[in-house]
């Protein structure tokens, strides 16, 4: 069971004056629920802001520019996204257009972002799996969504199967790491994170990764390695290590990083962190039975993050995982030899 030290989902234990502010030193010995600080926990960033699924049907059809057209003025004339008219016309940033150029118009629904919506929030509305959007609208890292966007939505919604619908609804790592965060104004800049877990960050904010990683990672427990990475016997893949660990043992960050995730969304996984690490990089530790850390703040390479538990499993162990933009790596070859 997860403690009550975790994110929005579980309500908090009341604990002494300022308990939330203390720092746990990650050279102590473990210790147990009742010892552990409770920190303030915040609503999850994703479902901050509600979303209204009132995207507007467009027709395919072709638009000749006029004098002071922008690519962004053109899609709020036709209703269409600006990034889907540039892909769809072969358009490279600036995306300069000229005056009497022949733009086509993709046809579909397109879902008009407003401030502080989440791609999360967004996919839920329409009941289609948010990595279908991404996909369809070729959303790249650090995928934080700006208002004024309009996102086509994929999928004829009158042809969706209940499998389908249901699928927008299972929260998985993906989905926190590229539509977890706020939407911000155009020309705004994310957030930059804070160094204490005592500075919370309001949900709506959308927080800076690291733009480089810096150095090379470290082994986030010290234990008995009894899942690998890859195929598994269940004809289900392994995205990442398991590593079984005495309860309470430290879980610690494996690289500088910014906290983008704290919570206990994701069953399966019970208590979890997921940091960023610059250069696309991303570390996830699950099964934690206490978090110690978070969203928005910036970490350490080995600074201790949580506490390893049971929540999810049967056992006291670790999920650790490391991914390469989307994509689940396995960790061995890059973690010092044992």
């Amino acid at each position: 069971m997860v403690a009550p030290i975790l994110s929005a989902c579980i309500p908090q234990r009341a604990g002494p004056p300022g308990a939330g502010h203390r720092q746990v030193d990650p050279t102590a010995a473990p210790r147990r629920e009742a010892d552990v600080p409770a920190l303030p926990a915040p609503r999850s960033s994703w479902e901050a802001q509600p979303v209204t699924p009132d995207a507007r049907e467009v027709s395919a059809a072709t638009y000749i520019v006029e004098r002071g057209d922008t690519l962004r003025g053109i899609a709020n004339k036709t209703g269409a996204g600006s990034e889907a008219i540039a892909r769809a016309n072969n358009l490279a940033p600036p995306y300069v257009i000229r005056i009497g150029q022949r733009l086509a118009i993709p046809g579909g629904r397109y879902h008009l972002v407003r401030a502080g919506e989440t791609g999360i929030a967004i996919a839920r509305a329409y009941g289609v799996d948010w990595s279908r959007v991404v996909t369809e609208n070729d959303l790249t890292e650090p995928y934080i969504l700006r208002t004024g966007m309009r996102l086509l939505i994929p999928g004829d919604p009158r042809a969706m199967t209940l499998e389908e619908r249901a699928a927008a609804f299972r929260l998985d790592i993906d989905d926190i790491v590229t539509g977890g965060q706020p939407a911000i104004a155009e020309r705004a800049r994310p957030t930059r994170p804070t160094a204490s877990s005592a500075r919370i960050l309001p949900p709506d904010a959308a927080v800076a990764p690291p733009a480089t990683l810096r150095g090379g990672f470290q082994w986030p427990v010290r234990g008995t390695i009894i899942r690998r990475f890859g195929p598994i016997a269940s004809g289900e893949r392994s995205d990442g290590l398991k590593i079984a660990v005495p309860l309470d043992t430290p879980i610690l960050a494996a690289a500088d990083g910014t906290v983008a995730y704290v919570g206990s969304e994701i069953p399966a996984l019970g208590g979890l962190v997921i940091l960023q690490h610059g250069s696309g990089w991303t570390s996830v530790y699950g099964h934690a039975g206490q978090l110690i850390v978070q969203r928005g703040q910036s970490v350490k390479r080995g600074q201790m993050i949580a506490l390893s538990g049971d929540s999810g499993t049967n056992r006291p162990q670790l999920h650790f995982e490391l991914r390469q933009g989307r994509t689940p790596v396995d960790p061995l070859p890059r973690l010092p030899r044992p």
